[in-house]
């Protein structure tokens, strides 16, 4: 989508349905390269999708729906159907629901009009939507934090994640450019470091003061009073209010309550399951034990130490204080709440 000007944007769609091509930005290699990938068939995005060229619920979603185009491109001309593309880009990902919104959106459409035209008007449609809701969630949340607030982020919830300015990360530019002292504590967030390479790569272009931390430090940090308030994304939230999200979120919320400090969730509608009466039935990701024995190429461990790897976590919905969306806020979190905002799919 290029009709707007977005400051970062991790996809790009070039040209039209008939010989356009996605360009992805390869978050693999930042913050050392900038490295654009550029993606003709659905199995390509697929890969990307897998591999983790693009992560973020909901540049997840916009991704697999500019996937949905090339697909239909491909089905016209005897390549696989839009029904084996459409279940290849679901199989990559399964706690991000933004993913599984996407597609669905994807298959009614073609219950209607199959064609590639149509397809990239929808994904079109999809990317601007998350445009305009980050937006929208930004304002609502900046307006929760107030001046000279030290604020704990974990993972990568910004413009990377999405296709606009991002969900939590969002909310922080929001406050920053309203002219509010925020100062970021980062958690590096092990094992693949995105609030490392990702957070902090985001922050220092948008000129956020910010500190990276390890993991195990946020408690300590809120027990000296330099944290008082924390906000982070969801790649899921049940009808009750429980999130999941980057494994250590979880224990980022148990701190918070124990130091009677907010810990806040922003999220777009797209992320909300209804379908879910809470989070243990969240499909919970688990990636290979490679990412936790080593960084890079090298190995931390003894040979024989195995490693337990879940990409995410729960937060119970009694541990959260608020969850900022495209549609407002849900303050206190709880069912009633969500279904009040959040119309079924």
């Amino acid at each position: 989508m290029n009709s707007e000007k977005i400051e970062l944007s991790p996809m790009a769609w070039e040209g039209d349905a008939r010989t356009g091509v996605l360009r992805l930005l390869d978050q693999r290699q930042l913050p050392h390269e900038e490295q654009w990938l550029v993606l003709r068939t659905a199995e390509d995005v697929a890969a990307a999708i897998r591999e983790m060229v693009v992560r973020g619920a909901p540049a997840i979603g916009i991704t697999a729906a500019y996937g949905m185009v090339l697909a239909a491109r491909q089905a016209q001309s005897g390549g696989p159907s839009l029904d084996d593309a459409r279940a290849a880009l679901s199989a990559t990902r399964p706690t991000a629901v933004n993913l599984f919104w996407a597609l669905e959106r994807c298959r009614k459409l073609c219950e209607r009009d199959p064609s590639p035209d149509a397809m990239l008007r929808l994904a079109t449609s999809i990317h601007r939507q998350d445009i305009e809701g980050n937006r929208r969630m930004a304002e609502i949340g900046a307006e929760r934090l107030r001046n000279g607030t030290g604020v704990l982020t974990h993972c990568n919830a910004g413009a990377l994640a999405t296709g606009g300015v991002g969900t939590a990360l969002g909310v922080l530019a929001a406050a920053h450019r309203q002219g509010k002292r925020i100062h970021v504590f980062v958690d590096e967030t092990r094992p693949r470091l995105q609030g490392a390479k990702l957070t902090a790569w985001e922050l220092s272009r948008l000129g956020v003061p910010h500190t990276l931390i390890c993991d195990g430090m946020a408690a300590a940090l809120m027990a000296k009073g330099l944290i008082q308030a924390c906000v982070v994304g969801a790649d899921r939230i049940a009808a009750n209010g429980d999130v999941a999200n980057k494994v250590g979120t979880y224990a980022a919320a148990v701190n918070a309550k124990h130091h009677r400090l907010p810990f806040y969730v922003a999220a777009p509608l797209s992320t909300f399951d209804l379908s879910l009466a809470d989070g243990s039935g969240i499909p919970i990701e688990e990636r290979a034990p490679a990412e936790v024995t080593g960084i890079g190429e090298e190995r931390i461990c003894p040979e024989a130490t195995v490693a337990y790897n879940p990409a995410f976590d729960v937060t119970p919905a009694e541990l959260i204080d608020g969850i900022f969306t495209d549609a407002g806020e849900v303050a206190p979190v709880n069912a009633g709440r969500i279904a009040a905002l959040v119309k079924p799919r």
